[in-house]
């Protein structure tokens, strides 16, 4: 009995490691990331990612609607910076993940 409760605490511990360190292993949230989509990429983006024409004006530049760019591009807009864009100041892991999720969600 002693063996059995120690190989399931042991699994138990293995698993739990490995949920913390597997990149992706959680699900993004798109609701989540509607939250922060509003308060940090909104104002410029627009509410639907149709994109602001005043800032864009403002900034020389043309923003594309946002519904069908990638989760993959989204990030990397998101991390890295795109074009006149600097990085999202105070963005990382499941806040990236979860924008990108509610990028997706965008209708087209």
């Amino acid at each position: 009995m002693k063996h059995l409760v120690r190989s399931l605490v042991t699994a138990g511990l293995v698993l739990g490691a490995a949920t913390l360190v597997t990149p992706g292993a959680q699900a993004a949230d798109a609701g989540a990331g509607q939250a922060v989509y509003a308060a940090k990429c909104k104002s410029c983006h627009g509410a639907g990612g149709e994109g602001n024409a005043a800032i864009a004006k403002m900034m020389k530049v043309e923003l594309k609607p946002l519904a069908g760019t990638s989760e993959e591009a989204v990030k990397a807009a998101v991390t890295k910076g795109v074009g006149k864009m600097k990085p999202v100041a105070g963005l990382a892991g499941a806040d990236v993940d979860n924008v990108a999720a509610a990028v997706k969600a965008m209708k087209k």
